[in-house]
């Protein structure tokens, strides 16, 4: 099957070799009281996209898919970066996913660093793969793509935040590592500023580079085996 002269790959979910990657599901980006909700609000909304990340955790937990989370988390000692680009910049500076280190998880609880509140089910089940993190986009800087070899895991339907940074970031390492990958579209959001709309052009680049794009209800069939 083609559109508009791109053939669509597609990718069957094969169970012991699926996996469900869900990046950033974290407060900072997907609550209202997240420090990057005046920029991305709009296409969290516009995309359902918590409510439509949350079917994706319930559909891989009942259809016995294992669930893997590559968080960002920053600590102090992060903030003495002598360079950064654009968006690290922005997230440094507005103290995007902020922890006070790796152990001590004092105030962390319902931060912008968090799991979304309706999320921590699915995730503190014991069940779910939480990867260290990630420190700029991409899974090279985090043990995710360790994880998921060590499970056997070679095929991935990939989610989460933000579309144009994170996501498109795991999706571009995770082919590069010889993963098959199926992005779920509107289970991402993405920025929307003056100088550009990330979440258009995630989805350009999602159509370009995965095996296939999934809304997420042809997602939840296709785990579901339908």
């Amino acid at each position: 099957m083609a559109l508009a002269g791109i053939p669509d790959p597609g990718m069957q979910v094969e169970k012991g070799r699926t996996a469900l990657v869900i990046t950033d599901p974290q407060n900072d980006f997907l609550s209202p009281k997240g420090v990057t909700w005046g920029v991305v609000g709009k296409s969290v909304v516009a995309n359902n996209t918590v409510e439509n990340i949350e079917a994706l955790f319930k559909s891989a937990k009942s259809s016995g898919i294992p669930v893997f989370i590559s968080p960002h988390y920053y600590y102090p000692h992060d903030h003495g970066w002598r360079f950064e680009g654009a968006l690290e910049k922005l997230m440094h500076t507005i103290g995007m996913f902020d922890r006070k280190d790796a152990l001590d998880t004092t105030g962390f609880a319902g931060s912008g660093a968090d799991w979304l509140e309706r999320y921590k089910k699915y995730i503190q089940d014991g069940e779910t793969v939480v990867t260290s993190p990630h420190k700029v986009y991409g899974p090279e800087t985090n043990d995710l793509v360790l994880q998921l070899r060590k499970r056997g895991i070679d095929k991935v339907i990939l989610a989460g935040m933000s579309a144009n940074l994170c996501t498109e970031s795991h999706l571009r390492e995770l082919l590069e590592q010889g993963f098959e990958v199926a992005v779920v579209k509107d289970a991402t959001a993405a920025a929307q500023v003056e100088e550009g709309d990330g979440y258009a052009a995630a989805v350009v680049n999602f159509r370009f580079l995965a095996n296939t794009v999934w809304t997420t209800q042809e997602a939840i069939q296709t785990m579901a085996g339908r």
